[in-house]
């Protein structure tokens, strides 16, 4: 159809009450930075809408951009006219026409309360000639579509489709966490919950060479890359993690192993979080998925920060994980044969109730934070952008 404008709704926002204003003027700026690179696209703001002025931009790409930003509750292609009651009519019967034989209802929001003709009246006005001029039928209970119209002080818009947003809140409005990122299901996953609750993301991943390939880490980039339609640019902070890791296999009985493991990916996420600003620290665990995932292990592995630790998929079983990564497209990634620190050297019967005081008794058997500060001096920062990774990944391996 010959389309002129998208019109962008809020649903969440509209709650806001005070806030409201910096919320819309978040999504605003958001909005104009992915467009920024299509020309003909003018972004402007009312306070309960955004519109796009397409001036001819292909609506495919409009359409895929506008599906990824946080905050955009729904969106309509829409051909606007001018207020007047003739031209709104022939403008509904001509996109009437251009749909397949159905039924169909009229429904007509009177935004514009100067308009002269009351909204019943104009759905009479409408559906008149639509019924005159093609088989379609009404049926105000279950149609086969809707023709929608909006009357508002800068014209009069007309469409048919609603198009479900990302929802949420604007990317940014939130704050920023970071997020650790291994190559599995589960953190991709929660990562893009994240961003569509509109909090900006960093990652920090665990790479252990020469235990973990080359290959896992690309798996975490090429992850990463998906998100890159709602936040231009994610920071990676790849720690090698091979040095500490040992000596936890070293130094601590087996089935404490991953406890303490996890216990010093969170001191060391933490000094990063504070070091670049993160509010929180996120990850994708999920309650009792697996043995350091139980409330007692949660627990002790929380005791070693101070930070708030976000977990998105705390409730959700692996079916629903799974159909989420399936949707985003982060599941053929996260299924490459590729392992990381987390599930090497896995422990045969590994703790599922461990108890604090023993987590503190195996900590004491080494000098752990030597080791932590060697990981963080060597921490290497990747920027991944849209089809462009800033560093080769080889430097890391």
């Amino acid at each position: 159809m010959n389309y002129s404008h998208v019109v962008i709704r809020y649903g969440e926002l509209g709650t806001k009450g005070k806030n409201k204003i910096d919320f819309i003027n978040m999504l605003n700026k958001n909005i104009k930075n992915t467009f920024k690179d299509i020309k003909e696209i003018e972004v402007i703001k009312r306070h309960d809408r955004i519109y796009l002025v397409l001036n001819g931009a292909d609506n495919n790409i409009i359409k895929e951009r506008l599906m990824h930003i946080a905050g955009i509750q729904n969106f309509s292609f829409a051909k606007m006219v001018n207020n007047n009651l003739e031209e709104i009519k022939n403008e509904s019967l001509r996109q009437a026409s251009l749909i397949e034989k159905g039924t169909f209802k009229v429904v007509v929001k009177r935004a514009d309360k100067t308009f002269p003709y009351h909204s019943d009246e104009v759905v009479r006005a409408i559906a008149g000639p639509i019924l005159r001029n093609t088989e379609h039928k009404v049926d105000v209970h279950n149609p086969s579509f809707y023709l929608r119209v909006e009357i508002r002080r800068d014209g009069s818009f007309i469409f048919s489709e609603v198009i479900q947003g990302a929802g949420g809140f604007p990317l940014g409005v939130l704050g920023k966490v970071l997020m650790l990122t291994s190559g599995g299901l589960d953190s991709p996953v929660a990562l893009y919950l994240m961003l569509r609750r509109g909090i900006k993301v960093e990652a920090i991943h665990f790479a252990s060479p020469p235990y973990t390939s080359q290959e896992a880490l690309i798996k975490v980039t090429d992850l990463l890359e998906r998100f890159s339609d709602i936040q231009e640019t994610i920071k990676l902070h790849v720690i090698p993690f091979t040095s500490l890791q040992e000596a936890i296999y070293r130094y601590c009985d087996e089935s404490y192993a991953i406890t303490i493991m996890r216990r010093m990916m969170y001191r060391i996420s933490e000094l990063i979080a504070k070091k670049h600003n993160c509010l929180a620290l996120a990850s994708g665990e999920s309650i009792g998925q697996v043995a350091s995932q139980t409330l007692e292990s949660l627990q002790v592995i929380n005791e070693v920060t101070s930070m708030p630790v976000i977990r998105p998929l705390a409730t959700m079983d692996k079916l629903e994980i799974i159909n989420t990564a399936k949707k985003i497209g982060t599941y053929d990634i996260s299924i490459r044969p590729f392992i990381d620190c987390c599930t090497i050297f896995t422990p045969v019967n590994p703790v599922t109730k461990p108890r604090l005081e023993k987590a503190r008794m195996f900590e004491e058997r080494f000098d752990y934070m030597s080791y932590i500060n060697e990981c963080i001096e060597n921490e290497e920062i990747i920027y991944i952008k849209k089809d462009s990774i800033d560093k080769d990944i080889e430097e890391f391996l």
